[in-house]
């Protein structure tokens, strides 16, 4: 990297940090805290250069400021040895848009509850179609902590680092290369925590339940040897694994016990002294995103609360994991987020409704111009049987990276009230996930082992998107 683009950046900053013999110094907490918002400007949309040095220069920044990158490993395993009461569930939040203003809704919440236990993630779709890359996506939650004076680990996630069943027929090896790149990029920027998705290639029309899970449990233990063999010194990734595909039928404890049997017999072949997995994804009736009426309207959907109940109490029982982990739940009802922690679920993966709450509130003319750009370049999504409303409220995820530059550029007062939106859920989801009061099992359980960014890493510009339309949020 050029270190001449460090300096439009460093003149931006009000004299608050510098670079000295390639160390990065923050001369004043109190300006940086100030001005932590233009250098995730920069990361979202500087020049290439910009964007590398912005991302390099904030990960190390705020690292000199007690915020770093975390797994959340060994707090689930203390939960899967009894050692943390199973009286809360983790939320895992998608911030597809505004990221670093969600996230600054996010720490406030978390200070004002003295919460820890929180993922911030993005899936392989997500990156996609967000124009988000992992270490951009990073630099809005590190930036966003400071703004707001949180302090300690940050928990960041690949969601759904998922195997495309499609391309992986076509050609199996490009594909899970492809998957292998994008850990490597994830571990790079700070994803410390890797939730693991084969479950595309689960084959029901296997006469068994162990051959049906045969290939997902193979390439999970693969890539979770391949990030063993990858991670940081001093740092064990969170690695979960998934035993259906949201949206599919329900899981069963016959699956997750022929998947974690089959998959702790592989990785004990493949890497025999690597750590397994800390938690389980399964399926409970959700699906992604929601089921739209023709009017636009979400469907209800019925969650099955005693599967959830039963699979996590297997996880842990039998397998010693956290528990399991509820994907697709953030369009529920109000009333069923009190039952995940009753149903002693580990971890809940929350992202679409936080985007119907900012598409509900845009400029009218902005939201327009959204829905135009997907008649024109998305219409090929659309069924012949859909209506505007369904066609829209399915697709509009793809304008968000199309639409980056406007959406950071809305007027202060309409981010403002998105922003309140935004912090009334999150605090009504803590409430009601119960993870008030979690920054003492954090402290109990997370070591601090600082991993400073290495600025070789930061490449020149993004990689390009691919397409990710049959891939899972």
């Amino acid at each position: 990297m050029n270190t001449s683009a460090f300096e439009p950046i460093l003149a931006k900053m009000d004299d608050s940090v510098k670079i000295d013999a390639g160390s990065v110094i923050v001369k004043s907490e109190d300006a940086f805290r100030k001005n932590a918002g233009k250098l995730a400007e920069f990361s979202a949309l500087g020049s290439a250069e910009q964007q590398s040095a912005a991302r390099y220069l904030a990960r190390a920044a705020a690292l000199a400021m007690g915020i770093y990158p975390a797994s959340i490993h060994d707090l689930y395993m203390a939960r899967g040895a009894g050692k943390v009461p199973a009286t809360f569930t983790v939320p895992a939040m998608n911030l597809r848009a505004l990221s670093y203003d969600a996230a600054r809704a996010v720490f406030r919440v978390a200070n004002g509850m003295d919460a820890a236990a929180m993922l911030f993630e993005i899936a392989r779709s997500e990156i996609g179609y967000t124009a988000q890359r992992p270490a951009e996506y990073a630099t809005n939650i590190f930036m966003a902590a400071v703004k707001e004076g949180y302090r300690g680990p940050i928990f960041i996630q690949g969601d759904h680092f998922q195997v495309s069943a499609k391309r992986y027929a076509n050609d199996a090896e490009s594909e899970l290369q492809t998957v292998r790149d994008l850990i490597q990029e994830g571990l790079e920027a700070g994803f410390f925590n890797i939730d693991v998705d084969t479950s595309t290639l689960v084959d029901l029309s296997q006469d068994t339940i162990a051959a049906q899970q045969d290939l997902n449990a193979d390439l999970s233990a693969m890539f979770t040897a391949h990030i063993r063999s990858i991670e940081p010194e001093g740092i064990t990734v969170s690695v979960g694994g998934e035993i259906g595909e949201v949206g599919g039928k329900n899981s069963t404890a016959e699956e997750l016990r022929a998947y974690m049997d089959g998959f702790n017999q592989k990785l004990s072949e493949q890497a025999p002294d690597a750590v397994g997995l800390s938690k389980i994804s399964i399926q409970t009736g959700t699906s992604h995103g929601g089921v739209v009426l023709p009017d636009g309207s979400l469907a209800s959907v019925s969650i099955d609360f005693d599967t959830l109940l039963e699979l996590s109490r297997l996880a842990r029982d039998e397998y010693q994991m956290a528990g399991a982990v509820q994907h697709g739940a953030s369009t529920l009802p109000q009333e069923a987020f009190g039952k995940f922690n009753e149903s002693e679920a580990c971890e809940v993966h929350l992202a679409t409704n936080f985007q119907n709450m900012l598409y509900d509130r845009l400029p009218e003319d902005l939201r327009n111009d959204v829905y135009a750009y997907l008649d024109e370049n998305h219409s090929d999504e659309r069924k012949p049987e859909q209506t505007d409303e369904q066609f829209y409220y399915k697709t509009r995820k793809r304008g968000i990276g199309q639409f980056k530059e406007q959406m950071w550029g809305i007027a202060d007062e309409v981010k403002d009230e998105i922003c309140r939106a935004w912090e009334e859920q999150f605090q009504m989801l803590f409430e009601l996930l119960n993870v008030g009061d979690t920054r003492k099992y954090v402290d109990e359980h997370i070591s601090s082992v600082m991993v400073p960014p290495i600025i070789s890493q930061y490449k020149i510009g993004d990689a390009g998107g691919e397409d990710t339309s049959d891939l899972a949020d």
